[in-house]
């Protein structure tokens, strides 16, 4: 199925709502129990849970209009499903919290054996969107590797040091926007190493 075009408000709304539809939950039922069955589990377990399936249909929903699906989002979607049922059957909310930490420091590793090979997978997923020579990416990609795994170990120390409410706070809006901002200074720092769209190149 061939990718569609949909309205970028719309989009950005399918991709991020459920995490900030997480957090207001999580607001709403922090300070409650819930007993389930015979257990009793925290408003945080709850908002982990409850989080799980509108991810899903939001990226069903994203899947159905553009007829297409990012190999991030689907592995994200993995590790949301998969740690959500460790969170719910040992009742630990830990579980759901390092899953960021694995999902960033996939990402690193993954990065890091493409420069180990003299290869940059950055830019097979990438290059249609922002032409650059070879030299840049491989410099966009050690940046980038660090950087996911500089995210991957921040998230551990927050989780282990510092409140849930907080942690939920910066996985939602620090760690993006974080995130957003390295990748956005990296693609302006490493201009000079853009390629000429031809027109432009005949032009000048």
């Amino acid at each position: 199925m061939a990718e569609k075009t949909i309205n970028p408000i719309l989009k950005q709304v399918l991709e991020l709502g459920p995490t900030v539809a997480f957090f207001l939950l999580y607001l709403r039922i922090k300070d409650d129990a819930f007993t389930i069955a015979g257990t009793e589990y925290t408003g945080f377990i709850i908002a982990a849970l409850v989080f799980v399936p509108i991810l899903l249909v939001a990226m069903g929903i994203l899947w159905m209009l553009t007829g297409k699906l990012s190999r991030m989002q689907v592995f994200t979607a993995f590790m949301v499903i998969f740690f959500g049922g460790l969170t719910a059957y040992f009742n630990d909310e830990r579980f759901f919290k390092m899953k960021t930490s694995i999902v960033y420091g996939v990402m690193a590793a993954l990065l890091g054996i493409g420069l180990l090979r003299g290869q940059s997978y950055l830019q097979y997923v990438m290059e249609e969107f922002i032409p650059m020579q070879q030299e840049g990416w491989m410099i966009f990609t050690r940046r980038l590797c660090l950087g996911f795994a500089a995210l991957a170990i921040a998230n551990e120390v927050i989780w282990r040091t510092q409140s849930t409410e907080t942690w939920v706070k910066l996985e939602t809006f620090a760690f993006p926007i974080v995130l957003m901002v390295f990748i956005w200074v990296q693609v302006i720092g490493l201009q000079r190493y853009f390629i000429e769209d031809e027109k432009t190149a005949t032009e000048d």
